[in-house]
């Protein structure tokens, strides 16, 4: 370490001692030592070439990642040697032979997926399209591979302020994208949370600070009403003779402001904010036992709310979360949720699959298997809608599960708010694309019914039904989309062979001689990109075969065989349809500040999440040169950032405005039609609010009324929904 001044030597030094006190039951000392040589080797190196990279960070940013792989994490070995290999590898101080020559197995996997995510983030910062199945390739081959990036990622969020400023927001947006869901499905729950609240951090500075300090502004207030919920029950803990501890948590910022969105509610009506969680020292075979009787003196003491139970102690999660929750009423009528789990539970939750593994044989990583399973199936069918494929992995990354049952009692986990078509997918593809209905603790169901925990189901198949394209809008994971899509492609490459059957024979009983470049020709004339869309297209009657022939015959070259004159027939104005413009929110005003201080230029406001004055937003500069305006929470943002970010530009609204705004919201309340009449009421008599349309729609009591209004900036659209809440029998507005 001489090639460092002192200071750095002893911030090295001491990351290095810390990484080695928490390696300690894990390397040996010739592990220890071949770091040792390996890291000195790339300083030595990267010396020698004078390049910009500075040695001691590559020291430093491994050295963190083994730390937080080890102490974090809790992996072992293979994983902690892999990181340094691999730092060698990428700085060219080892060499691919050497490594297979010199290493185990595991390391080797390891580091070669390392190698193959390294590889796509050197060809381009961002993930996107195919690079995104590829990344997910890597993972799939070693799940450790998966936690050292988690890890590596951690460390770059902890440090992002070190990034130049454009990279930091493609940086965050990859992480709450990616990293954090991830680290949710892996069970490391406390790196998933501190990953969304950085993210948070770097992309809504504001929000992060505005609710930071509110809580620091309650904290008083709360410390004390935890204080007050728990000291009855530590009591009655202690009698009992349990062996616990019992601490309240406050709730992450960025499930804070997830409620704050979900809810539409503001801070200072979020109750929720905080958890109670007991954790017990129990013996294994005593842990459910103990857990279920603490419960009991949890709610003879406090009211529980039994729609609110959560029970992962009987059926853990797949990503091995076992805990007891329960949501109480305590002192002044608030809601409080309670955890229940043991220290073996909390270390798993807190660790995820790194610490289960510690505990090897109390339960079955089957989950988690069936989960690589399914992205590795996903991977083998290669999409032409790269971005589709990335939503289809998304699905079963953050969300709950439900189990149910099959007719022999065999137990089957999918994800919440899974249907009947879901858990045929699930059984059997061929099952899924045969699927007509069910049955659901012997009761007929459609093929749409949403499954709930507990169900008895047995599918209903029928030999000649096939996959519809509905069929998409029914289910909810990505198994069952990732077949149906590919049953769809099958069935249309067949009616493409039809369509272009259909063609050949019609132009040989015209008598008309063509070629292949003639066909492709011909279809890129009437708009396909592919010969195959073309050929669908007439399969499915969406173009007349007299069209096709007469624009062959335009050419000329088939005029001797046939008289355009006499084959020429009229077109039919059966299903002739005309639009009209579709205007858009354009301007070149200057209340928009855009890029570098640039005011006057054009720009149109994005139609998928609609912008208006006063909403944080940034521009996006589109393919023919235009410039989109989107909010930057709008769904299609990190996409855009992630896959196109040169693109972005930052943009902020200036002066005031005199344009109105149509702007979407969706009011949730009790079915009456006095509702309606008062919120169209209320709305009328806003100066700077018009009505542009309103739909309702109710069921079971309750209504759902689709509104669009016209408002001149953010201020007046807050002002309208506190207006519209406060109209009795209104549960809930939310902005569309």
């Amino acid at each position: 370490m001489s090639y460092f001044n002192e200071n750095e030597k002893q911030s090295v030094l001491r990351l290095y001692r810390q990484v080695l006190r928490a390696c300690q039951d894990k390397l040996k000392q010739a592990d220890i030592k071949d770091i040792h040589q390996l890291l000195n080797l790339i300083i030595q190196k990267k010396i020698a070439q004078n390049t910009n990279d500075e040695p001691i960070n590559l020291v430093i940013k491994s050295l963190n990642t083994m730390l937080l792989c080890a102490k974090e994490i809790g992996l072992g070995h293979a994983t902690i040697m892999s990181i340094a290999i691999f730092e060698a590898l990428k700085n060219d101080v080892i060499s691919r032979e050497e490594i297979k020559e010199r290493y185990d197995i595991a390391i080797n996997t390891i580091v070669n997926g390392l190698q193959k995510a390294n590889e796509l983030y050197t060809r381009s910062q961002a993930i996107e399209t195919e690079n995104f199945r590829k990344l997910l390739l890597s993972f799939a081959e070693d799940i450790r591979v998966v936690f050292i990036l988690i890890a590596e990622r951690t460390y770059v969020m902890r440090n992002i302020e070190s990034f130049p400023q454009e990279n930091q927001l493609k940086i965050a947006n990859e992480t709450s994208y990616l990293y954090a869901p991830l680290a949710h499905k892996l069970g490391l729950y406390k790196l998933k949370t501190e990953l969304e609240d950085l993210s948070l951090r770097t992309l809504s500075p504001e929000i992060y600070s505005e609710i930071v300090q509110k809580l620091q502004e309650t904290k008083e207030i709360r410390e004390k009403y935890i204080s007050d919920f728990i000291t009855p029950l530590k009591k009655e803990l202690h009698n009992a003779g349990f062996d616990f501890e019992i601490k309240g948590r406050t709730k992450s910022i960025y499930s804070i402001w997830n409620k704050i969105k979900k809810k539409n509610t503001p801070f200072e009506k979020i109750y929720d904010i905080f958890a109670i969680r007991i954790i017990l020292d129990s013996k294994i075979e005593k842990e459910k036992a103990e857990c279920w009787q603490v419960y009991s003196i949890v709610t003879d003491k406090y009211q529980p709310n039994p729609k609110r139970l959560r029970d992962w102690l009987s059926i853990p999660k797949s990503n091995g979360y076992e805990s007891l929750h329960t949501t109480v009423m305590g002192p002044e009528g608030k809601w409080v949720e309670v955890q229940i789990r043991t220290k073996r539970m909390d270390e798993i939750a807190e660790k995820g699959l790194a610490a289960h593994w510690r505990y090897k044989g109390i339960k079955s990583e089957e989950g988690m298997d069936e989960w690589l399973k399914n992205i590795r199936e996903i991977l083998e069918n290669p999409e032409k809608n790269a971005v589709d494929f990335i939503d289809d992995f998304k699905l079963d990354l953050y969300d709950d599960e439900v189990f149910v049952f099959t007719p022999t009692g065999e137990l089957k986990k999918l994800r919440q708010g899974a249907t009947i078509l879901d858990l045929a997918f699930l059984i059997h593809s061929n099952l899924g694309c045969k699927c007509v209905g069910g049955k659901i603790n012997g009761k007929n169901v459609t093929i749409r019914q949403t499954l709930n925990n507990g169900d008895q189901v047995e599918i209903l198949t029928a030999s000649n039904q096939t996959p519809k394209q509905d069929w998409l809008n029914i289910v909810v994971t990505s198994k069952a989309r990732t077949k149906i899509k590919q049953a769809l492609k099958e069935n249309e490459a067949k009616q493409a062979e039809i369509g272009k059957e259909s063609l050949v024979r019609r132009l040989k009983n015209w008598k008309i001689e063509y070629s292949d470049g003639d066909i492709t020709r011909l279809s890129k004339h009437f708009g396909f990109k592919a010969v195959t869309d073309f050929y669908l297209a007439i399969a499915q009657e969406r173009l007349d075969l007299i069209d096709l022939r007469n624009e062959l015959l335009k050419s000329g070259q088939y005029e001797n065989q046939n008289s355009i004159q006499q084959i020429k027939e009229r077109r039919s104005a059966d299903q002739f349809s005309q639009q009209g413009n579709i205007t858009e929110n354009t301007s070149n005003d200057d209340v928009l500040v855009i890029d570098q201080n640039l005011k006057g230029i054009e720009y149109k406001l994005a139609k998928c999440c609609n912008p208006i004055y006063g909403d944080e937003v940034f521009g996006f500069v589109s393919v023919n040169g235009g410039i989109k305006i989107h909010r930057t929470d709008c769904p299609n943002a990190p996409q855009m950032i992630n896959r196109f970010g040169y693109r972005i530009v930052k943009a902020k609204w200036a002066g005031q405005s005199s344009t109105q705004y149509p702007i979407g919201l969706r009011v949730i309340g009790r079915d009456d039609i006095g509702i309606v009449t008062n919120i169209t009421s209320l709305i009328s008599k806003e100066t700077d609010v018009s009505l542009r349309s309103i739909t309702v729609n109710s069921k079971d009591g309750i209504f759902i009324g689709d509104i669009i209004v016209s408002v001149k900036n953010l201020s007046a659209f807050k002002q309208l929904c506190k207006k519209i809440n406060a109209i009795k029998g209104v549960n809930q507005i939310i902005r569309n």
